[in-house]
């Protein structure tokens, strides 16, 4: 994850760059064709930026040449196919440019003559027809390389920001200030005053550096001016106090929140109407990075993509309690991307049940795996066993929610013949698979460090709580056909088959379609 306070160092190094002396004015005539604005430095940071912003999640971004990476970037969404081409042509007309110079002075310059004399000399090298046109040309695009560059880097807004008094300083409430927070739409504004003194005179951890305070200073006015546009000001204030409570560091927060306007919105109408997505949020300050990802409110991520993520997330030699801990992460992660879109409007509440549904599945299918392998290390396994998870409720029918319970029933099979375990502690083929199942309810309902996965619910399998927690297959269609009742047969129009054995699985959703027919 990229360290967004990188950013602000990145334009403040180009700012230095161009306050130097001689680099300050595009112009023509001893103009620094490397360093100068418009110049070939400028595309460099272009790149190299975003390559910050998204290098962490895509890999394919983190190439070392600047030409590749505008390609790269654009066949991702970050940059327009348009800057990809006028990026790339004004990138190879400056080389140009910087290679005429060298051979000119012989030496590794990159500063135009400031002569006419030396210019028509490198005008006519460079073919055009004289000095007038090559003068035309270059400023021509040194200034697009500069639009595009600067499209990066709003100006920072001034303190006030146009909207009234802000004074926070001292004890005792501004009056002004008072005023303008009950403007910016604040009920309580006393206590908007306190909390952001407490912020300003380092209270929490996120604040305690000189330089966290003063970006946080310049952040004030567009974030009140943001959060007093929600529905509920004064509560998505005190969340997002909440949220910074909990930071070890706050530069890279306030450089993100202050160079991305859209995001400081989005976070505002979070902490203001979606108090569950505000909570993974103050849990986990990262996923902010996947809110950069310009597909985000465009794209939802399909089933195969998602798997494909959990399975390099979750990859390696961890341990059991270590992969548990990373399918809560990568869920909670993912529920709050899914939210974000929610919320945004980007997708309806069925497209979200799907989306939720698909997460669902795939988590817990890995926690099973998880389960599967750490109890054969202790029990062995069943000659041929093999095991099935039947969805329910919500999740059957894949219109779960983010705070939805997670119905499930599961079954198993293995060789008749099979009296217990292989293991070093063998069970018999009841008793293994009662275990194991109480294993993945802890697998994925116990809490860590990280949270709970989802809380399951079993009251659905074959006579309920009075039933055992697993169930061998054979038992289950004995019961489905000739002990279950209307209501149980009810239930079972919303199930499917969601993870364990495939071929069990087939199985599985065969008998419920028969006995549904």
């Amino acid at each position: 994850y990229m360290d967004y306070a990188a950013i602000a160092d990145v334009h403040s190094i180009k700012r230095q760059i161009h306050a130097h002396k001689g680099h300050g004015e595009i112009a023509v005539k001893g103009h620094n064709v490397k360093l100068g604005r418009g110049g070939i430095r400028e595309i460099e940071f272009f790149v190299q930026t975003q390559q910050l912003i998204a290098g962490g999640r895509f890999p394919e971004l983190r190439g070392r040449e600047t030409v590749p990476m505008l390609g790269a970037l654009a066949a991702r969404g970050w940059i327009t196919a348009d800057a990809r081409d006028a990026l790339t042509r004004q990138y190879w007309f400056l080389r140009r440019v910087e290679h005429a110079i060298q051979m000119v002075a012989d030496e590794q310059t990159h500063i135009l003559p400031d002569s006419d004399e030396g210019l028509e000399r490198i005008a006519l090298m460079l073919g055009f027809a004289g000095e007038a046109d090559f003068t035309q040309a270059f400023r021509a695009s040194l200034q697009q390389v500069e639009r595009h560059y600067a499209a990066l880097f709003e100006t920072a807004p001034e303190l006030s920001a146009g909207i009234g008094n802000l004074v926070f300083t001292g004890d005792v409430d501004d009056p002004d200030t008072l005023q303008t927070l009950h403007r910016l739409g604040f009920q309580r504004p006393s206590d908007i005053c306190r909390v952001i003194r407490g912020w300003h005179f380092g209270r929490y951890r996120v604040t305690q550096s000189a330089e966290a305070r003063e970006r946080l200073t310049e952040l004030t006015p567009a974030l009140l001016k943001a959060f007093g546009q929600t529905r509920r000001a004064d509560e998505a204030l005190i969340r997002f106090d909440e949220f910074l409570a909990g930071l070890p560091a706050g530069i890279q927060l306030f450089s993100l929140l202050q160079s991305n306007p859209a995001l400081l919105k989005l976070m505002a109408t979070i902490m203001g109407a979606a108090p569950r997505l505000a909570a993974i949020i103050t849990r986990r300050p990262h996923v902010f990075d996947g809110l950069l990802d310009p597909a985000l409110l465009t794209e939802l991520p399909d089933r195969a993509y998602l798997s494909a993520r959990l399975a390099a997330f979750i990859e390696g030699d961890h341990a059991y309690e270590d992969v548990l801990d990373r399918l809560r992460i990568f869920a909670a992660e993912q529920k709050f991307l899914i939210g974000v879109r929610l919320l945004a409007g980007s997708i309806d509440p069925a497209r979200a049940g799907r989306a939720f549904s698909d997460l669902a599945d795939l988590t817990i299918e890995a926690a099973l795996q998880a389960v599967i392998a750490e109890f054969a290390q202790r029990h062995g396994s069943i000659a041929r066993g093999r095991v099935a998870l039947l969805g329910m409720g919500k999740l059957g029918s894949r219109e779960l929610t983010a705070g939805s319970d997670v119905d499930l029933i599961l079954l198993y099979d293995h060789d008749a013949d099979a009296e217990e375990s292989d293991g070093d502690k063998p069970l018999a083929p009841s008793h293994y698979y009662t275990r194991m199942t109480q294993r993945l309810i802890a697998a994925v309902s116990a809490p860590t460090a990280e949270g709970v996965l989802y809380e399951l619910d079993l009251r659905l399998r074959p006579s309920g709580n009075k039933g055992p927690v697993a169930t061998h297959i054979d038992a289950f269609k004995k019961y489905q056909r000739q002990d279950a009742w209307t209501w149980e047969h009810m239930a079972l129009a919303r199930a499917r088959a969601i993870g364990g054995d495939a071929e069990l699985c087939a199985e599985l959703d065969e008998e419920v379609a028969a006995v549904l027919a």
